[in-house]
């Protein structure tokens, strides 16, 4: 069943769900970066596709937001009470998987180093623009409150499996 249905989601939105959840849990490997100067397996193995798996993912947050729009009718809703806390928990994590690319894109290009993602230039490196370089040192920030969102939604999901038993997490599995 490629669209979604008010008893669980479709392959689509399932197939955007998992490949986002682990190229994100990719990205967030950049915090092991920190460590000896990104001296390790993972700095020198994952961390290279950095710019170019978040580019991909600016993609598919894009994607993925027209068709959770085009399925918005059909899709399971959650509970009365907790309606209001979910979709602004959606949408917290919507709007940060957009604001992730683009603030480390606008780093990039503000610090003159343009954008090249799997070897393609695709942003010509130029002039250094210094207001954009400032929004661009968001990016950071941003990550860390993705982090918590992110743990945040992982939580509720085993909360509704395990102790509300409610098959939450089975509409996505």
């Amino acid at each position: 069943m490629l669209n979604d249905s008010t008893a669980r989601y479709g392959s689509v939105s399932k197939f955007f769900h998992w490949v986002m959840a682990t190229l994100l849990a990719w990205q967030f490997l950049k915090f092991f970066d920190r460590i000896s100067d990104g001296e390790h397996w993972v700095g020198e193995n994952l961390v290279p596709y950095h710019v170019s798996i978040g580019t991909v993912l600016l993609l598919l947050v894009v994607l993925r937001l027209v068709w959770s729009i085009r399925q918005s009718k059909q899709r399971p809703e959650p509970e009365n009470a907790s309606r209001v806390l979910v979709k602004a928990g959606h949408g917290l994590l919507y709007l940060s998987m957009l604001l992730m690319p683009i603030s480390g894109i606008m780093y990039l290009v503000g610090k003159g180093y343009g954008l090249k993602v799997f070897g393609m230039q695709l942003i010509a490196r130029g002039e250094e623009m210094q207001w954009m370089a400032d929004l661009g040192h968001y990016h950071s920030p941003i990550a860390w409150v993705m982090l918590v969102l992110v743990a945040g939604h992982i939580v509720m999901g085993l909360v509704h499996h395990f102790i509300k038993k409610d098959n939450t997490l089975k509409r996505m599995l």
